[in-house]
């Protein structure tokens, strides 16, 4: 009796665990939950939610780009202008009739002239130049100081022509890192460098580059900058031309995803294109829905919305055809979660398959 007692013990508290089990099991699998048709709702970690399914109505319109007046600024401010020559540069200096004073240019160091291979600008400004010392060049254009200089040697020389050209752009750079293919530092030459070409001279954007998510730094102010929505706001990174000191970022597109969870046949983060996805291109991209377990009238997507710092919970049937135009005008946006909700069968079969381990235990202690 006392065997059967205890056996009898242990069969029911086998029967509590496995129960406890199939409801951990439940608990354990995402679900929506009790969730109402529409309308706000306060879950029970107090965050507050606003419901809608998903129509024409309720369709969000897609993100205006309205650029920041600080960007609107620097497009505005960013023109193209003249090179001037900057500390570092060397500038080729010809005399036409006087080869002895500033000789023809030439890539060997081994001459008795030592102007032979340029003039280097020092970190004052100045170039030293024969007859005259040192002239003032940092600052000014080509021509200007050309006109400087022809100015000056006239009082030496009856026919002064000189012949300015910089042969070695030193003084003027920017810095690229980030996901590019050859991060570093590049000179700026007399023709202006824009923001595009900037990225062009880095070989590019990597394939895991965000060219919509780039930082601009000038002079310890950062600008946002993305070419895709420059391009929707009427501009074009070819109007941002840069400046000694400027240095750029390409963000990666690991910061740009939206996020898949549920019954998908593949669960994995979705990269936002620079032209943008759509729902219905997250699907696609997650392999569909799985066919064995997942509620097809039952998808949502969850999107906080900081205006009003509560989150959006737009739930759409994609069991019927026309949602598939809905899902194809819906825009998703950075860190969205798509969950599709299992069927309640799935959710059975789940409990079950929890339980029935225990169950089996239960029948062979029985027959002890």
């Amino acid at each position: 009796m006392f065997f059967n007692s205890s056996k009898l013990l242990s069969i029911t508290c086998l029967l509590v665990l496995s129960l406890v089990s199939g409801c951990a099991s439940i608990n354990s699998g995402l679900q929506a939950g009790e969730l109402p048709p529409s309308g706000a709702y306060i879950a029970e970690n107090g965050l507050h939610f606003n419901v809608q399914p998903l129509s024409l109505a309720t369709l969000p319109p897609k993100q205006a780009v309205i650029p920041s007046s600080d960007l609107a600024r620097l497009i505005k401010t960013s023109g193209r202008v003249d090179y001037r020559i900057a500390e570092g540069d060397i500038l080729g200096i010809t005399l036409v009739g006087y080869p002895e004073i500033a000789p023809p240019l030439t890539n060997s160091s081994n001459t008795a002239n030592p102007y032979a291979i340029g003039f280097p600008i020092d970190q004052q400004g100045f170039v030293q130049f024969p007859l005259i010392g040192r002239i003032k060049a940092s600052g000014l254009s080509v021509p200007q100081f050309t006109a400087n200089l022809q100015s000056q040697l006239q009082r030496y020389l009856k026919y002064s022509d000189p012949q300015v050209k910089i042969v070695n752009y030193r003084g003027n750079k920017f810095f690229i890192d980030g996901e590019v293919k050859q991060p570093g530092e590049f000179a700026i030459s007399d023709t202006p460098v824009s923001l595009y070409s900037a990225i062009s001279m880095a070989g590019g954007a990597t394939p895991t580059g965000d060219s919509n998510n780039v930082v601009l730094n000038r002079k310890g102010t950062s600008y946002n900058i993305g070419l895709q929505s420059l391009r929707q706001m009427g501009a074009s990174a070819n109007q941002i031309y840069l400046q000694d000191g400027d240095s750029i970022h390409v963000n990666s597109q690991d910061r740009n995803k939206v996020y898949v969870l549920g019954e998908f046949g593949q669960v994995e983060p979705v990269a936002i294109k620079e032209q943008g996805i759509s729902l219905a291109q997250v699907l696609g991209e997650s392999k569909g829905l799985n066919s064995s377990t997942a509620n097809a009238a039952k998808i949502y997507v969850v999107r906080d919305n900081l205006s009003t710092r509560d989150t959006d919970i737009y739930y759409v049937d994609m069991q019927t055809i026309t949602s598939f135009a809905l899902a194809n005008r819906f825009e998703m946006r950075a860190n969205d979660i798509v969950y599709v909700d299992p069927t309640g069968l799935t959710r059975w079969n789940r409990v079950i398959s929890a339980i029935l381990p225990s169950t089996s235990a239960i029948s062979l202690l029985s027959g002890l």
